[in-house]
């Protein structure tokens, strides 16, 4: 696949070593959609970004690129006549016509509808116009557009417009130095709320803590503040805004499997007989507490994409992931926004008189934090797959193998699953007691141990 920047001279150099050419849109994001989409092994485009399938994970990376160069180059005797020896044409560099905003596009659409060109063997209108001739190409396409737009307002005013809290409610929000820093203080106290902020203002070296609500060390400060200043709730953020972390006024921490039933009982409330997406790191306790409320649990791959993805292929009303990603769909655009879905949590807390004791009466277990299993790259998915083929698990009602093994048990589960970003095994358990928690972490390192004897276990 190649852009319609690219030479003409790239289709039959294409064809004659046994290819398929495929003209595309400009864009790196189009390209490489369209790349995905047609299951192409190579991508380009004439800005410099090089896409590589085959051997590569897909996406442009110029170091790797230079380093394929390279390889080639260096099965030759001489790369400037290597390189000289590809098809070349007279060109001009890329060129810009500058006109008021919002005239390029009409421009581009003028020409589509008006223009002819004499002498051309083909006018191609998948991006812009490129007119073809027997001996060359032009090319006229408008650029994206660029706009300075204040939002903060409009942001505010559509979760505000939105949300409704029976009461007023004292809580404390902790932001980490990240992002939403710059709006939750104002969006809560709009809401009604009285707010204490801690951490709010923005700065990117993170002076007080990671920005990342995940990890209970740190909701340490925020604990400490909710409990001293007797706030009802405490609400943490991470950098760019879009995982939540809970804290109830005795400093207990909420996950985010479990935030997500009071979020699926209130939408099942509306629209009963939706389907409610979780992943496979989360708590068992989910999927009756779904059934129970009317909905239809879902259990799919952990990722925030991948969760997405399967949201919109199934029409889920509502998905969550044990990171702290939430993503509304009923009465939202589906997309997983921290301050929103802090702000439909208070929204469901206000209408009780006690929001410690509605979030505390949500089913609970006794489970592990995330543990990962360090290893080599490349080497989780391999002993994954291994274990997927050999392990066996006596006792287990079921092994679910969506995402590495997630062995249920009639008390518990245990889950090992290669992660998608680093080279770990992660690994979770839970049970309804500390005995069934130990017998599942046994049965889990029996296991892996076999697999793999000189592994370091986390647990």
């Amino acid at each position: 696949i190649y852009d319609v920047k690219s030479t003409r001279n790239l289709a039959p150099w294409i064809r004659e070593h046994g290819g398929v050419p495929s003209l595309w849109k400009t864009g790196h994001s189009l390209i490489k959609a369209r790349m995905r989409e047609r299951g192409a092994a190579l991508a380009g485009e004439m800005s410099g970004h090089t896409f590589f399938v085959e051997r590569w994970y897909g996406f442009d990376d110029a170091q790797y690129a230079a380093a394929r160069l390279l390889e080639i180059l260096s099965k030759t005797p001489d790369a400037t006549a290597t390189l000289n020896a590809l098809p070349d044409s007279m060109s001009t560099p890329e060129l810009h016509l500058k006109l008021a905003e919002g005239e390029p596009h009409r421009l581009i659409e003028a020409l589509g509808k008006s223009a002819s060109f004499p002498g051309a063997t083909e006018v191609i209108r998948l991006d812009g116009l490129r007119v073809e001739y027997a001996d060359g190409f032009g090319l006229a396409r408008a650029s994206g557009r660029h706009r300075r737009v204040e939002i903060r307002e409009a942001y505010l005013n559509r979760i505000t417009s939105d949300v409704r809290l029976a009461r007023p409610m004292k809580i404390a929000v902790d932001c980490g130095n990240g992002v939403a820093g710059a709006t939750a203080g104002e969006l809560y106290r709009r809401l009604g709320c009285e707010v204490l902020e801690l951490y709010c203002e923005v700065d990117g070296r993170f002076p007080n803590h990671h920005p990342d609500p995940s990890h209970p060390g740190n909701l340490k400060d925020l604990i400490a503040l909710v409990q001293r200043e007797r706030r009802e709730v405490g609400l943490a953020f991470d950098g760019d805004g879009d995982r939540l972390g809970v804290v109830t006024a005795e400093g207990k921490i909420i996950f985010p499997d479990r935030q997500l039933m009071l979020f699926a009982k209130d939408v099942l409330s509306r629209q009963p007989g939706a389907e409610i997406i979780y992943d496979v790191k989360s708590t068992r306790n989910l999927a009756p507490w779904i059934r129970e409320h009317g909905g239809v649990p879902s259990l799919w791959k952990t990722g925030h994409s991948l969760i997405k993805a399967r949201m919109r292929e199934r029409g889920a009303a509502l998905a969550g992931e044990m990171s702290g990603h939430t993503f509304f769909v009923e009465r939202w655009y589906g997309f997983d926004d921290a301050q929103y879905a802090a702000a439909r949590l208070l929204e469901i807390l206000s209408k009780t008189p006690d929001a410690t004791a509605t979030l505390n009466a949500l089913p609970d277990s006794m489970s592990t934090p995330e543990l990962h299993l360090k290893l080599a790259e490349g080497e989780p998915h391999r002993l994954i797959e291994a274990l997927g083929k050999s392990a066996s698990f006596p006792g287990a009602t079921e092994v679910i193998r969506l995402d590495g093994l997630r062995v249920e048990y009639a008390d518990g589960f245990g889950l090992a699953r290669a992660s998608n970003t680093t080279p770990v095994i992660v690994l979770r358990f839970e049970a309804e007691d500390e005995a069934g928690l130990d017998r599942i972490k046994s049965e889990f390192r029996r296991v892996l141990l076999s697999a793999k004897p000189d592994a370091k276990l986390p647990f």
